[in-house]
């Protein structure tokens, strides 16, 4: 394994790239807190202007999810590793301590935990490749092992499965994002449904996610808002979380602010109040004796976080994200735009001539890990095909 360093240092997260040169695997850090004042380089006001230039004959309503950003407003990650990063890439295990709640409402007291650790920081100006169909990215850590994979392109569907054999633990997330343009900002709504089974407990927790708002002007920058449920549908325990958003113009209010409670939906009585900031500490505070406990600790969970390695380069799957974005991701590091135009290009292209041998055979895609449905409401779901994901050749810590 070789590690890589662009001649111009980025952002934390995108500092160093780890490369398995006989099959070029390139596998970047995870985003992390730690190091913001790096990612303040993106929020450069010749990169305000690019953005503005990008979207001036975009008008305000318009779905963006087929917008083609260049090279230069990229990241080297596809979507879907970013996804599969927010499972895998933790520095404590927080599904073993859902799993190992003594209680209904301990349990899911850890899965709120859980949920917010999937809430990672984004960088305003630049954003991850949309997935190609069929892509996959396949990671495992410890007994976890986690598979994605991009069952449709238009519109953008993501599947996620990820179990623990050892811990009996299993999720599925079927997610697609709607950015759009409305003016000033960038909303993009994230459809679909997570579901983590405790299956020692007999347990269901089904959620949904907030939503990405990048905001253009007055001033640049992102956050996570809107209202996020969690609910045990055994138990009938129920968590109702609010991502906050900064005020216009970032004067009052908090950053990155999420308030909520813990709710008996058999009797409606609040059992705790939730309250913090999903980047720092969140807190609970208990409705009967006032007792107050952090339940999540970002600096805990989500620093000093690792990229993968290739434990077996020759087992990589060839739909493997990191294989197949390699070259566009080492050009970007290195900051070679013609070669990074190039090399997406090749990607996008492939794309399309296989489209087009499909169309002209008649031929249906299906995809390989997950079977996909839709409801009479447009509504998205996936089902995983195998019980149990296989480990990867793909490792992390």
């Amino acid at each position: 394994m070789n590690e890589l360093v662009a001649p111009n240092p980025l952002p934390n997260p995108l500092h160093h790239i780890q490369t398995c040169e006989e099959t070029s695997i390139v596998l970047t850090k995870p985003f992390s807190f730690g190091n913001e004042s790096d990612s303040e380089d993106y929020n450069a006001t010749n990169l305000l202007k690019r953005t503005l230039s990008l979207l001036k004959n975009v008008r305000p309503g318009s779905d963006l999810s087929r917008f083609e950003l260049p090279p230069l407003f990229n990241f080297p990650k596809s979507q879907l590793q970013c996804y599969g990063e927010s499972i895998y890439s933790t520095a404590s295990d927080l599904l073993s301590r859902c799993n190992n709640g003594h209680s209904p409402l301990e349990r899911l007291i850890s899965v709120v935990a859980w949920s917010i650790s999937t809430t990672r920081p984004a960088i305003f100006g630049v954003a991850p490749y949309n997935p190609i169909l069929g892509e996959t990215h396949h990671v495992s850590k410890g007994n976890l092992n986690v598979l994605a994979e991009q069952v449709s392109h238009h519109p953008p569907v993501s599947a996620l499965h990820a179990t623990d054999e050892k811990e009996n633990i299993e999720i599925i997330w079927c997610q697609y994002p709607v950015p759009k343009f409305n003016g000033t900002s960038v909303e993009a709504q994230v459809h679909g449904k997570r579901k983590l089974k405790l299956l020692n407990h007999g347990e269901t927790y089904e959620m949904n996610s907030p939503h990405l708002l990048i905001k253009i002007l007055p001033v640049p920058g992102t956050d996570w808002v809107g209202n996020v449920n969690i609910k045990c549908i055994e138990t009938g325990l129920v968590a109702e979380l609010c991502y906050m958003s900064q005020s216009f113009l970032r004067f009052g209010g908090s950053r990155r602010l999420m308030k909520g409670k813990i709710i008996d939906s058999s009797s409606l009585k609040v059992l705790y109040e939730v309250k913090g900031h999903w980047d720092s500490t969140v807190t609970l505070k208990d409705t009967n004796n006032a007792g107050v406990r952090v339940i999540y600790d970002a600096k805990e969970i989500i620093s000093g976080l690792q990229a993968p390695t290739v434990k077996d380069a020759k087992c990589v799957w060839p739909t493997e994200s990191a294989l197949i974005w390699s070259e566009l991701s080492q050009a970007i590091m290195s900051k070679d735009w013609v070669k990074a135009r190039a090399a997406k290009k090749v990607v996008e292209e492939r794309q399309r001539e296989q489209l087009r041998e499909r169309e002209s055979k008649g031929e249906t895609w299906i995809p390989k890990h997950f079977i996909l449905s839709q409801s009479k409401e447009g509504v998205w779901d996936c089902l995983p095909i195998q019980k149990w994901v296989p480990a990867s050749p793909i490792v992390t810590l």
